[in-house]
């Protein structure tokens, strides 16, 4: 497999090895040892997997104090994966990376502790597995707003189409609005 850094610390892009004949593909999409000995350390708790149509826009979640580290892959499909650091002490808080996750190349995106996810589906249907360090917690639960103007979130979606979002995400404060005792002090 194939790690890449990406210019906001911790973060990291996976390409597995993909293996292919007449009868299809194979792939691992996980293996201790190999994460851990390319500094993915974390103890992964929880799986879950979501299914969303074309245009379907998610988060920007993240949970405190119970924070997750996630390894986010998409079975079946193609999103725009956003990630926004939220580590108050980090030279890059504030800022944002995108990166198109896929059925295609499999690529996988690690997102430590300290950072808020969410992203846009741009095929049809998308299905999505997170890894997680920790267990979902509903009272944890926070989010900011995908259209934050200080972030500047450039979403890549279809011509002429509008955003497909829950009630509760379209309600998340701007970044600024957050108090630093629901941020994270640790980078």
């Amino acid at each position: 497999m194939k790690i890449e850094m990406c210019f906001i610390p911790g973060l990291k892009l996976i390409t597995p090895d993909i293996y292919k004949d007449t009868r299809g593909i194979f792939f691992e999409t996980w293996q201790f040892k190999k994460y851990y000995d390319n500094g993915i350390q974390d103890y992964f708790l929880q799986d879950s997997v979501s299914l969303s149509i074309k245009n379907v826009r998610r988060g920007l979640h993240y949970q405190y104090p119970h924070s997750q580290a996630k390894l986010v892959s998409v079975l079946k499909g193609e999103i725009f994966d956003v990630v926004v650091d939220i580590r108050c002490t980090s030279p890059t808080f504030g800022n944002w990376f995108g990166i198109i996750l896929n059925d295609i190349i499999f690529n996988q995106l690690y997102i430590p502790k300290g950072f808020a996810h969410g992203y846009n589906v741009l095929s049809n249907e998308a299905i999505i597995s997170y890894k997680l360090s920790d267990y979902y917690n509903p009272s944890d639960e926070k989010g900011i707003s995908c259209d934050d103007p200080d972030i500047k979130i450039k979403w890549k979606k279809s011509k002429n189409s509008q955003f497909i979002m829950n009630a509760r995400d379209a309600q998340f404060p701007l970044l600024k609005n957050i108090p630093n005792n629901q941020l994270f002090n640790e980078f």
